[in-house]
């Protein structure tokens, strides 16, 4: 018999903030953390439009710490952290002992990766820093929160693409579900905001540029006018339990993760596939054993790209069908920018906070909706929705990957 999975705590270094309660009233008010940066090196430094974390490293990292570990991994270790404490886990030895990490990076230690080229080509000295190694590893982050806390079941890192996070939270759910684990530090984590890597991003034509309005008002998810998103870095983290030992442990119960659906596209390396979208959300349904009628809510992919937003809308139809229109459909990437490998599990902590509080963040910048996507993609402000029950976490990643995440409330 399948065991129930649930939400015992979250943490989040985001660009708008890395307290979960600010991050959630600041997008539930249509607030942005996009700006305009400047990125490069002279003679080409550029100003980019960038979503950086809203954190204190000097204040919330050690010194040893900012020695043997690339921003990737400091992000990671503190979102994980706060996940724990919420969780009341940090002085639980004997459960963390056999507990797992489970996380998503996209890339790894981009700033550390970025740093040892230009030490290489502009120093005489062949040599590099021996923690080098240690912080490009994109498994550093989960390797981090598993020495810390003593967690010495199995630490997996998932690399793919936009999906990574969402891909490892739902492998965890199905390890705790299945038996293998009673617990689980999962999430992702992304710091690639390197001059090299931006201008990789630029060359897909994928990155929105500054709106006459100003940077907050240049990502623009299913906007006629939408040109892309703004590249983000940050973290999320949430703990995962088997519910009765959760309960019994006096644990808080912020939600309960009832179904996860991967796919893979099988169609293109960049372009998205509506069939596989619509057999990722389908098999997230029915692992969660809900019909389509009982999802109040989607906090949806949407990396207002021209192709992207109107895939995933014609997915959402098929996959609903006459439900598809009574959907609330928001993009959490409009104030937030595009966290890559942290994106799936930034995105559904939004949506747990959505479901325990009854209330729907915005799609930001929603001024003129494109024709092609005309279901209620929540313009400008959030919204109250108090019968909200289950909602869908969306994550569709570049290579093809697919995941989606059913989750609800507590309680329900």
């Amino acid at each position: 018999m399948a065991r129930r999975v649930v939400v015992t705590g979250m943490g989040f270094v985001t660009p708008l903030g890395d307290d979960a309660d600010t991050l959630f009233r600041r997008l539930m008010a249509g607030e942005s953390g996009i700006r305009s940066v400047p990125s490069g090196h002279e003679p080409v430094t550029t100003d980019v439009l960038m979503g950086q974390a809203d954190w204190r490293p000097e204040e919330q990292t050690t010194p040893l710490q900012r020695v043997v570990m690339d921003p990737v991994a400091q992000m990671g270790f503190l979102a994980g952290k706060k996940a724990l404490e919420q969780a009341g886990l940090v002085e639980r030895g004997d459960i963390l002992g056999d507990a797992g990490v489970y996380f998503g990076c996209g890339l790894g230690g981009a700033q550390t990766t970025e740093d040892g080229y230009k030490d290489y080509h502009t120093r005489t000295v062949r040599r590099a820093k021996p923690t080098m190694v240690a912080r490009i590893m994109p498994n550093s982050p989960a390797a981090h929160i598993s020495m810390e806390y003593g967690i010495r079941g199995p630490s997996h890192t998932y690399s793919v693409a936009c999906t990574s996070s969402a891909a490892a939270i739902g492998e965890a759910y199905r390890a705790i579900r299945d038996g293998y684990l009673d617990c689980a530090v999962t999430g992702g984590a992304e710091a690639m905001l390197t001059g090299g890597v931006v201008i990789a991003w630029e060359a897909m034509g994928v990155i929105a540029r500054e709106h006459p309005d100003g940077p907050g008002a240049s990502v623009r998810p299913f906007d006629a006018a939408r040109a892309g998103f703004a590249l983000a870095e940050g973290a999320g983290a949430l703990i995962l339990e088997e519910a009765e030992a959760a309960r019994a442990r006096g644990a808080p119960v912020l939600a309960e993760l009832v179904g996860y659906g991967a796919s893979s596209d099988a169609f293109n390396l960049t372009q998205p596939s509506r069939e596989g979208q619509v057999r990722a959300i389908r098999a997230a349904l029915a692992d969660a054993g809900v019909p389509p009628e009982a999802v109040g809510y989607v906090n949806a992919h949407a990396t207002a790209t021209k192709v992207g937003d109107v895939v995933e809308i014609q997915a959402l139809k098929d996959a609903f069908g006459d439900h598809a229109g009574k959907l609330a459909v928001s993009a959490s990437k409009s104030m937030l920018g595009h966290l890559v490998g942290a994106a799936g599990a930034v995105e559904l902590g939004i949506t747990v906070m959505a479901l325990a509080q009854g209330k729907i963040p915005p799609t930001a910048n929603l001024t003129d909706p494109d024709p092609a996507c005309d279901l209620d993609c929540v313009p400008d402000l959030g919204r109250e929705a108090p019968g909200l029950e289950y909602a869908l976490s969306n994550s569709f990643g570049f290579g093809g990957s697919n995941a989606c995440l059913v989750v609800r409330k507590a309680g329900g």
